[in-house]
């Protein structure tokens, strides 16, 4: 089992649930990340999903696009943010997943860039743009098999394309919430929840729950029938406004949530 993996599991099987912040590399600048991932892995993340600025995100709502942009300007990439994961693995013992798009991962080599992965300790990778059937011929040529890649299904994926992803996923199934781009939600449909449910028990993964979860009473909710929850947007937002108690209080609302049957 993957350490990804191995980690959620170990939550769940105290019967507390998953939070997995994610954090935009090099918003505030690349030389505060590591300080941010110590941050999250001290107030109880049990995985930290660190994003790669990109130019044209296909997954990010405003939120996370505006950040990556900041971090764009101080000229933060690919490499940047490794040498940051590099630097924050003295203090920092979590998982981390790597969120990144196919563009920079050619630009940077794909053996090289798997073998910095493993240097710097990434655990997993989430890549939006590269679809299940060419994953394997993506990676076809290299050895990635302590490198987690974790794979999403949408709310509009029928439950035979979901059990053929979920099949594939490693270290979590990343179940998408909403129908879009990232960004804070108002509410959750209750369907929702069955539809988790129902994804879960098709799942020989772990699966979290992420898009547009923002408020304690989100995490939750939509923690109940899956094994936790992945939450972008408004950690962002709030490390942007350097409203860290808010932050603690959205993870610590997974300890609330009732374990998934």
């Amino acid at each position: 089992m993957m350490r990804l993996e191995t980690a959620i599991r170990s939550v769940t099987s105290k019967g507390e649930k998953a939070f997995i912040p994610y954090v935009m590399g090099g918003d505030g600048g690349i030389d505060q990340l590591p300080e941010i991932l110590t941050f999250l892995a001290e107030s109880g993340a049990t995985a930290i999903e660190v994003g790669v600025p990109f130019s044209d995100p296909v997954a990010d709502g405003p939120v996370i696009q505006e950040a990556g942009l900041r971090a764009l300007e101080t000229n933060v990439g690919l490499k940047d943010v490794l040498d940051a994961v590099r630097t924050a693995r003295q203090n920092v013992d979590v998982p981390i997943v790597l969120m990144t798009y196919l563009n920079p991962i050619f630009r940077y080599g794909l053996a090289a860039f798997l073998a910095t992965c493993r240097e710097v300790g990434v655990d997993g990778l989430i890549i939006p743009d590269l679809p299940l059937e060419q994953s394997e011929q993506f990676f076809e040529q290299e050895d990635k098999s302590d490198i987690a890649l974790v794979q999403l299904v949408s709310l509009t994926s029928p439950m035979e394309r979901i059990q053929k992803i979920a099949d594939k996923s490693e270290g979590f199934l990343y179940a998408v919430t909403v129908n879009g781009t990232t960004g804070g939600q108002t509410t959750f449909d209750t369907a929702l929840e069955e539809h988790l449910a129902n994804v879960a028990a098709h799942s020989p993964v772990p699966v979290l729950a992420g898009f547009g979860i923002s408020t304690p009473e989100h995490v939750k909710q939509l923690s109940r029938p899956v094994a936790g929850v992945i939450v972008g947007s408004k950690i962002v937002d709030l490390l942007h406004q350097n409203d860290r108690e808010t932050i603690q209080q959205l993870m610590a609302a997974r300890l609330a949530a009732t374990p998934s049957h």
